[in-house]
């Protein structure tokens, strides 16, 4: 994964080369390459500690990195901070909101820090605050707002000066399921609108929600990328299921597919449970074999479909860790980084 050039143009909105960050002896970013297409969701996994969380810092001017090159929609992260931070949206892991404000205030604020005329500052806070259920809360301060309710409050700052790009670092952590959906809803809003988004997150489901491809980080590194169907299709291949009338020939059919010693055929069982046989397969012609096969022997079939892994099954198998679960995903811990500024400073 070789990438010698960089530019402002191409159809990138990101574009990163051999990006760096050190804290101490400990290379928390350590020579990554990404690029994100214009319009698109980039999704970034990884255990916790891998980095994740500095990679959107650097990028988003929180921390100045300390060797490599990066260009976000069309500024050079070190060289023209002040002219990109105009240009995005960053959700931190941690709501990052005024609390003497009200909820309302918060929105006009930053609004206003993104130069937008007083009267779209109105109506875009109070779009915002529709949009994330929190208009009957509107004219209360924000410290009195649940945690729920200031992440969404949060989120909505991120997103109130439609951003070209949109750095999102786990933003539905905490979040019940019904507010995580329309978190999910604006975020595929904003990117039919024209936004680019960069998504770290622990949950699988989000990921595949929401991501058009993922880049896998670990220890620093890139050690992964591709669509979701890429990545899943990498590690162990698909799984023929095949489901006969008869839940008697389930085993007739295992032994049937084991005689004929198709090439490459191998560890075909039946679920009993679950009424089918499963047969793992790498490619459309041993699927055909298979299939051709059991029709040949007689076999009469209710149905046949192909299974790939899950992406828990595929993060496990390239980065020896298991995600921490879909109700309560680790912040990534690197514990070395400052903490998420102010929206109001990522906004001026």
């Amino acid at each position: 994964m070789t990438r010698q050039t960089i530019s402002t143009r191409g159809g990138n909105a990101v574009e990163v080369r051999g990006l760096v960050k050190h804290f101490g002896a400990v290379k928390a970013v350590d020579g990554v390459d990404l690029d994100v297409r214009e319009g698109t969701v980039l999704g970034v996994l990884g255990p916790n500690g891998a980095g994740k969380t500095t990679l959107v810092r650097c990028l988003s001017t929180l921390l100045v990195p300390d060797a490599g090159r990066a260009v976000v929609a069309g500024c050079d992260v070190v060289r023209q901070p002040r002219a990109l931070r105009r240009r995005i949206g960053l959700t931190g892991q941690y709501a990052s909101v005024d609390e003497k404000l009200s909820g309302w205030e918060n929105l006009y604020m930053i609004g206003r820090l993104l130069d937008l005329p007083r009267k779209d500052a109105r109506t875009r806070a109070d779009e915002m605050l529709e949009r994330f259920s929190l208009t009957e809360a509107a004219k209360r301060p924000a410290g009195k707002y649940s945690g729920g309710m200031r992440r969404r409050l949060d989120l909505a700052a991120s997103m109130i000066g439609r951003p070209a790009v949109l750095f999102l670092d786990e933003p539905t952590t905490g979040l019940d399921p019904r507010t995580r959906n329309e978190v999910w809803d604006e975020v595929q809003r904003m990117v039919r609108d024209g936004a680019t988004v960069l998504l770290t997150t622990q949950y699988m489901e989000e990921a595949e929600q929401l991501a058009d491809e993922l880049t896998v980080i670990d220890r620093g590194r890139v050690i992964a990328e591709g669509r979701v169907d890429e990545l899943k299709a990498k590690v162990g291949g698909r799984t023929l299921q095949i489901r006969p009338t008869g839940a008697g020939e389930l085993d007739r059919m295992v032994g049937a597919i084991a005689q004929a010693g198709l090439d490459g055929i191998t560890g075909a069982t039946a679920d009993h449970d679950g009424g089918v046989v499963n047969v793992p397969i790498v490619s459309d012609e041993q699927l055909t074999a298979v299939v051709g096969l059991l029709g040949a022997r007689g076999f009469a079939l209710a149905g046949i479909s192909t299974h790939l892994p899950s992406l828990d099954e595929v993060f496990l198998a390239i980065t020896g860790q298991k995600t921490s679960g879909a109700g309560t995903p680790e912040s990534d811990s690197d514990t070395h980084d400052e903490q998420a500024a102010h929206h109001a400073e990522v906004g001026v």
